[in-house]
């Protein structure tokens, strides 16, 4: 049995931002990682993808992107190799290869069980990010079995994919650009069409990001953004990271030939329903749309420096798409659900989740003394779940930590 005062899990981003502030803080701590460091980023991500903020916004405590491309968008491997350095430039206490199997109550701390041995420690921060298990809609289970279902963790090509049509389902940053690389294959793409956040990737000389950076629209706070949600799921940015910086959107993709549908509603055998609702979801993107920049042109003219001329932005109206289809009768011989992730704590034997399975927490905190969450969408900003935004919840929550410790120990005393 092992002793230290906080045991992290994860060395992601978020893992390895907490090591970092506990180290600041002189905080004995270890932080186990079931694979490697930045194991999603490595194993869990399409070839082709590259993160949607630019480089300059890669950022940690203590840590940031140096290289010669701030402007570009980092590759996966790229993505890694920043983490590796990071964990290696702060010293992080990292223990790869380490699956957690439990956590439970201990005397005054926690027990920790792994498959390389046991940990005490007096408190618990859990890293282990907001993309954790796909969220798959239970109409999976009723499509036919001779129809391959994947989700966007597994995919890696569209070689991967058998020949014949493809029907993705979610138009945030993921389904959208799968829906592209995948028609660009040769395979004809159908793209179902839910609630989405449309962007342009630049706007008026500057990535939309650099704009939402200065106006302080990533840092807002949960409570200040949606005050009466504990819990606030918000659909990721319809943008691509790309070399050229272009930019995606639906009207782009009808463009090239794929078929545009709506929120898929039910399925059976070989059938797939949608929701006649394209002119309200796509009149939806194009208002939130249309208040981002118009914020962005009434900051403009309060004095940015030099920018370009105000852009138009042409709205995407569409209305009909199919209400049925039937998958063998067009072709289609793959669904791909980019509906989003949920999370799962099956080794966690503590009373801290909802009925949902999802932990409880105030801005990371969860009601059971030493135990904290970090990395989450939404959890106390805008930026909580992004590489940029995860430190400063860090930091947070190493003063709250902090503090709990030194009660403790004044307790026991």
């Amino acid at each position: 049995m092992k002793h230290t005062d906080i045991v992290i899990i994860g060395a992601g981003q978020a893992g390895l931002a907490m090591s970092r502030c506990l180290s600041a803080r002189g905080i004995a701590h270890i932080v186990l990682e079931r694979g490697r460091i930045g194991e999603r980023w490595r194993s869990e991500r399409w070839e082709s993808l590259r993160l949607l903020t630019p480089n300059w916004m890669t950022r940690l405590p203590g840590g940031g992107y140096d290289g010669p491309d701030p402007d570009g968008f980092m590759t996966m491997p790229e993505t890694v190799r920043f983490l590796e350095g990071y964990a290696h430039s702060i010293a992080a206490p990292v223990e790869s290869g380490v699956a957690v199997k439990s956590v439970k109550r201990s005397g005054d701390g926690y027990r920790v069980v792994t498959d390389a041995g046991e940990w005490m420690a007096r408190g618990l921060v859990i890293a282990t990010g907001h993309c954790d298990q796909p969220r798959i809609p239970l109409m999976a289970s009723r499509l036919g079995r001779r129809i391959l279902q994947v989700v966007p963790r597994d995919y890696r090509r569209p070689g991967q994919l058998p020949e014949g049509g493809v029907l993705v389902i979610g138009a945030s940053a993921s389904g959208i650009q799968l829906a592209e690389e995948i028609h660009a294959s040769g395979r004809p793409v159908t793209l179902s069409i839910g609630h989405h956040t449309r962007l342009p990737r630049r706007y008026r000389g500057h990535d939309i990001l650099w704009w939402l950076d200065r106006l302080g629209s990533l840092r807002k706070a949960r409570t200040e953004v949606h005050p009466h949600d504990t819990q606030r799921e918000e659909p990721s940015l319809q943008l691509i990271g790309s070399p050229d910086h272009r930019s995606i959107d639906l009207a782009l993709l009808q463009r090239k030939g794929v078929r545009l549908v709506g929120r898929a509603t039910a399925a059976r055998g070989r059938r797939l329903r949608f929701a006649a609702d394209l002119l309200q979801t796509t009149a939806a993107a194009d208002l939130r749309l249309l208040r981002i920049l118009n914020g962005i042109d009434a900051a403009a003219e309060q004095g940015f420096g030099e920018v370009a001329a105000r852009e138009a932005a042409e709205p995407i109206l569409l209305s009909g798409g199919a209400a049925e289809l039937d998958l063998d009768r067009e072709g289609i011989r793959t669904v791909v659900w980019a509906t989003g992730y949920r999370r799962s704590y099956p080794w966690l034997h503590i009373p801290v989740l909802d009925a949902c399975g999802e932990i409880v927490h105030d801005g990371g905190v969860c009601p059971l003394a030493g135990i904290y969450v970090l990395g989450l969408n939404f959890m106390r900003r805008r930026n909580s779940s992004f590489i940029d935004g995860v430190g400063a919840d860090a930091e947070a929550l190493a003063a709250h930590i902090a503090g709990f410790l030194g009660l403790r120990r004044r307790s026991a005393a």
